[in-house]
């Protein structure tokens, strides 16, 4: 009888441990593909998009190619050997997204699609996005004007995040 509820105990502390992992992976993963993309929007001279999956299922990497047939440009899933699409696991999701549009785009262009921008000059949309599972919680915050992500334990409340005016003169 001891040993049964000693193996409940530590198999209900390890469950919840796996749970704040996936959690956590899951954060760093958006956290490394904002990273990505910034490097990889200024390496190739082009705007990279980091994509939210409406059904919150994810996220993941777009840039606009030439289609070699039409010429026309189209959005495609960066897929490489540093990035491809990400799927949450377990009860993993979004649990707040934050976003600052800056560029000129009307919400009928838009429509429903949540994104973070990253452009060639380095810079990119601010957010702040939380990631969790109604226990776990981590938030990630990117800066406007320079394009850089951070990683924060806890909810996106707790993020200080202040616009930067480069024109100020100290």
């Amino acid at each position: 009888t001891i040993i049964a509820m000693l193996g409940g105990l530590g198999g209900g502390y390890c469950v919840g441990a796996y749970q704040k992992l996936l959690v956590e992976k899951a954060a760093r993963q958006f956290l490394l593909m904002a990273r990505y993309a910034r490097i990889m929007a200024i390496e190739q001279q082009k705007p990279y998009e980091l994509q939210i999956d409406p059904n919150n299922q994810g996220f993941l990497l777009a840039t606009a190619q030439a289609d070699p047939e039409t010429g026309e440009s189209q959005k495609v899933p960066v897929r490489d050997y540093f990035c491809k699409p990400v799927r949450f696991e377990g009860d993993v999701k979004f649990e707040d997204v934050r976003l600052e549009m800056y560029l000129d785009a009307s919400s009928d262009e838009m429509g429903s699609e949540q994104k973070i921008v990253f452009l060639p000059n380095g810079s990119a949309e601010s957010a702040v996005v939380q990631i969790g599972n109604g226990k776990h919680h981590y938030s990630i915050a990117v800066v406007a004007a320079t394009g850089k992500a951070s990683l924060y334990p806890g909810l996106t409340t707790d993020v200080k995040t202040a616009s930067i005016d480069l024109d100020v003169q100290e």
